[in-house]
């Protein structure tokens, strides 16, 4: 697929790795030659100077031929007239990056009069994500499907967990519930588990459980699941204005930490449920006067990563808070592994998963559209709509299944079903797969391949 990507930036930069690993035709566009010639020396791309609002620029960089234009400069009003233009001179799909929360209330809007494809908005987009885990206390991760209708939820495998030594086909007889082991993460390595699999403590797993068995299920293996009331933000930007409306429509107390004094005049206007403080969150007795003991969430936001990462380090030696560390930098990615930062939260992914997401959508041929995609430990989490050209009313114990495919849940009119042996694919469903094959774009993927002669292959 031929894809302009306006403005490399941070996230320009990550989409512009993510997207040339996948083989598409890349074009970057950039104000800064150096920035792209440091992208075309480590890439297999083409690059042209200039400003993305430029028809010149842009007709350079082969708008008239392309499929799609993805724009991500820093500043909201560029990106929106970048794909304005492009739509007028090619008609092809664009993708604008807006991130003024005054805007925020009218993506529906502003996406459906300009003629975009899709409007990001990677504050807003993180800000979801961190709640929904702040909402799940026992989760490493959630990822949601079918409209946030099913989740698939990660969790670690405590030392003294019952699930230690436990094989997977066990789990569900055993604990008495109705789970689903999805995908197991251990010492590097990802597996999509058989049921002779053993678990061992250590192990990080991602499950489906139905939501009223959900809290029995931590009970029974050891996992902590109290409920969180508190939460403190460190950093006053755009996440945390996002996240401080959720959690306290959620019912949780909320109170911001901001070094800026009319920042805090704002915040305190938009958010009169929320405690704003005015002081540096890097104050060690302010974080004790506030209550960091207590806190029961503790979210570090600052813009600078080195701030979020000592003021990580600091909460879990000196509160028993569930931690969360915004990193947009990956260059020390193997040092950061390492070091006990609680949840990582990293806006420029949340926003290169939704764009690839998209044009995963756009690649299909047979009908059956990625609807949701997640990157989960070297693995991928997509949800498939099923088409009219897909085996539907075959068992599933009776399909050519790849090994290293799992369907974990199929969405049914809402109705959340968990796929045995038995059961048949409909037309109009959405079904939930993991697999440790990159690159599917359509539900026939996860089907073994015949050869001429008849012989399966993968």
């Amino acid at each position: 697929m031929r894809i302009i990507i306006v403005g490399c930036g941070k996230v320009g930069s990550a989409l512009a790795e993510q997207l040339s690993a996948e083989g598409h035709d890349l074009t970057l566009v950039d104000l800064s030659a150096k920035r792209l010639d440091e992208l075309t020396n480590s890439l297999d791309v083409s690059s042209v100077t200039g400003s993305g609002t430029n028809f010149r620029v842009l007709k350079e960089a082969g708008v008239k031929t392309a499929d799609l234009l993805i724009a991500v400069t820093t500043q909201d009003e560029i990106n929106l007239l970048a794909c304005m233009i492009a739509r007028k001179a090619s008609g092809c799909h664009t993708i604008a990056r807006v991130r003024n929360p005054e805007y925020a209330s009218e993506v529906g809007f502003i996406r459906d009069e300009l003629g975009l494809s899709m409007v990001i908005n990677p504050e807003l987009s993180t800000a979801r994500a961190v709640s929904r885990l702040i909402r799940f206390p026992s989760a490493i991760r959630v990822s949601t499907f079918a409209k946030g209708r099913i989740e698939l939820l990660e969790i670690h495998v405590p030392d003294d967990s019952r699930l230690n030594g436990m094989a997977v086909c066990e789990v569900s007889h055993l604990l008495r519930c109705n789970v689903l082991m999805c995908m197991v993460h251990r010492a590097g390595q990802t597996f999509i588990p058989k049921g002779d699999f053993i678990l061992e403590k250590g192990d990080d797993i991602t499950v489906i459980i139905p939501p009223r068995e959900q809290a029995y299920f931590f009970e029974q293996v050891g996992i902590p699941n109290d409920h969180i009331g508190s939460a403190m933000l460190i950093g006053g930007g755009k996440i945390s204005f996002f996240l401080a409306g959720m959690l306290l429509d959620a019912g949780i107390a909320v109170k911001i930490i901001e070094t800026r004094l009319d920042r805090c005049e704002q915040l305190s206007e938009l958010l009169p449920g929320a405690t704003i403080i005015y002081g540096d969150g890097t104050d060690r007795s302010l974080l004790d006067e506030e209550g960091l003991g207590t806190c029961e969430a503790f979210v570090a936001l600052t813009g600078m990563d080195e701030e979020n990462i000592l003021l990580a380090l600091h909460a879990k030696q000196h509160s028993h808070a569930r931690v969360f560390t915004k990193i947009n930098r990956v260059n020390f990615e193997e040092v950061i592994a390492g070091l006990p930062l609680g949840t990582v939260v990293r806006p420029k992914q949340t926003t290169a998963d939704l764009i690839s997401q998209y044009i995963r959508a756009m690649q299909n041929s047979l009908g059956s559209n990625v609807e949701t995609l997640h990157q989960l430990h070297g693995a991928e989490a997509l949800e498939f709509r099923v088409g009219t050209n897909h085996l539907t009313g075959v068992p599933l114990q009776d399909m050519p299944i790849r090994p290293d495919v799992l369907l974990c849940c199929i969405n049914r009119h809402g109705k959340r079903i968990i796929p045995r042996g038995q059961d048949m694919l409909k037309e109009g469903d959405t079904v939930i797969v993991v697999s440790t094959h990159a690159g599917m774009t359509d539900l026939g993927d996860i089907f073994l391949k015949q050869d001429e002669t008849g012989a399966v292959t993968k």
